[in-house]
């Protein structure tokens, strides 16, 4: 018996590029300062700027000042191998100092949600990141360019980030990071 065109399920060749795929990232990091004073440095969209690769160009282009709370519209530039992206999100929810998410409206990615949580940890502040998000062009584009996109750009992050509150012996070391986990 010979399949047609109609015995073939719906959908296949989409679920076997993997498009619409959502991709978790996780990551943490401990820094040796008070949650409040990371959780302030955070409030500043303009801070991303300094903590955002030089290969991405990254520019915060909404005036200040920005307000942030839920709903707030953050509008970036960057380019992504070259490529110019105008990039928009939004504050999906705001509960300082504990937890922000931060939500694309417009921009690369398909969908992108960005959760950041502080929370205390002895002397110090562990911040957590997951990302949940997909992308055009489904797993072959995830794994020839983003997956390795994204855990680059929070490795610097992380740098910039230990660089910024300063290094402590405090937890046992110096600032802590966790693995960069991606499903």
């Amino acid at each position: 018996m010979n399949a047609s065109a109609g015995d073939v399920p719906r959908g296949w060749l989409s679920r076997l590029a993997g498009l619409g795929r959502v991709y978790t990232f996780e990551t943490h990091l401990w820094l040796p300062k008070p949650r409040e004073e990371v959780f302030a440095f955070f409030s500043d969209a303009y801070n991303l700027q300094d903590i955002t690769p030089a290969f991405l160009n990254f520019t915060v282009v909404t005036p200040p000042p920005i307000v942030m709370a839920e709903g707030t519209l953050i509008d970036y530039r960057l380019r992504i191998r070259g490529i110019p992206v105008r990039w928009r999100t939004r504050i999906r929810a705001w509960d300082p100092p504990t937890r922000f998410v931060d939500e694309q409206v417009r921009g690369p990615y398909r969908s992108w949600v960005h959760e950041h949580r502080f929370t205390e940890e002895g002397e110090g502040t562990r911040v957590w990141d997951r990302v949940r998000y997909s992308v055009p062009g489904g797993d072959l584009l995830h794994r020839l360019f983003v997956r390795g996109d994204v855990a680059r750009i929070f490795r610097y992050r992380h740098r910039r980030l230990l660089a910024h509150f300063g290094e402590s012996d405090e937890m046992g070391g110096v600032g802590r990071e966790g693995p960069l986990h991606e499903t």
